[in-house]
């Protein structure tokens, strides 16, 4: 017997006992009349329980996402609120997720939006430092295990790959207009004579200074990376620069690239052009490319 129908019981018991009490009951039945109208509510649950199976187990999904499920006597499961998947892809419109356990993604920074990405810039400066100071051996700036430069300005958009908090990828960008001091942007200063370990000569022409063009640099991905997933990091990468440039006016991307370039671009359906000599640059050829960036596919292409 359910506990409505016990207490039900009671009640009718107690009614009894009422009609047999004489006035002395008549204020306890008046408390028995409020307690029935609440048995009759229990016990109208109690028989649409049986039939709450024909429910769809993703109307109970739904469900015991508002509402805790009693998984054993003193202990409550929760289940935390998914967001809408509009709310997902209004998160940040130039990010990408692939997976569904371990979240790979994409997150162009600038200035104005990091502190809405927690430490996610300070970790990716600091993945500079391990690949460029650490690894290569560059004498670079570095400060509390951060690398740095002069085109680390506002200017910048930073993009970086990443994964549970760990950063994976990353390269900058920054508009060829751009003017801090002496400096520019990296290759026309290389041109200029302003930087030591970069050629005199990157480029065939002049370094181009024009609203759409923008400059790539810190290109990397980290060594952890398996083999396996490399491929789709630096396509996920690559896109999402591509993605970035473009929402800031820019159709062509200038930047010092491996030799290479045209075969791993090729694969992830970007295209570029050779617009300097090839040189070594740590034990690498190396060389001036072109990208443009207006044909690159939309990141969300990416399966």
């Amino acid at each position: 017997m359910s506990v409505g129908w016990r207490l039900h019981t009671q009640l009718m018991r107690a009614k009894h006992t009422h009609s047999v009490g004489g006035l002395g009951m008549w204020q306890q039945y008046g408390k028995c009349t409020q307690l029935e109208r609440y048995l009759e509510t229990i016990l109208s649950i109690e028989d649409w329980l049986p039939h709450m199976e024909v429910f769809s187990d993703s109307s109970l999904a739904k469900a015991r996402r508002v509402f805790p499920e009693l998984t054993s006597p003193g202990r409550v499961k929760h289940y935390a609120p998914s967001p809408s998947s509009a709310k997902k892809k209004a998160r940040n419109s130039l990010e990408n997720i692939i997976g569904s356990s371990d979240q790979i993604r994409a997150t162009t920074l600038s200035m104005q939006n990091m502190h809405h990405h927690g430490s996610l810039l300070v970790n990716y400066l600091k993945a500079r430092r391990e690949v460029f100071i650490v690894a290569k051996g560059w004498q670079l700036p570095q400060t509390e295990g951060m690398e740095f430069d002069q085109y680390d300005t506002p200017q910048a958009r930073w993009i970086v790959v990443h994964q549970n908090g760990k950063v994976l990828a990353g390269i900058r960008v920054a508009p060829t207009t751009a003017r801090c001091g002496l400096h520019s942007y990296m290759i026309r200063d290389a041109q200029l004579g302003l930087l030591q370990g970069l050629p005199l000569d990157p480029l065939f022409f002049e370094a181009p200074v024009a609203d759409n063009i923008w400059e790539a640099t810190r290109l990397f991905v980290i060594d952890d990376v398996p083999a396996q997933q490399r491929a789709e990091v630096q396509r996920l990468l690559m896109l999402h620069m591509a993605a970035t440039a473009r929402d800031l006016g820019a159709d062509q991307v200038i930047g010092i690239v491996p030799a290479v370039f045209k075969r791993w671009l090729k694969r992830i359906g970007m295209s570029a052009m050779a617009v300097g000599p090839t040189f070594e640059l740590d034990g690498d050829k190396s060389q001036a490319a072109l990208f443009n960036v207006s044909e690159a596919p939309e990141p969300d292409t990416i399966a």
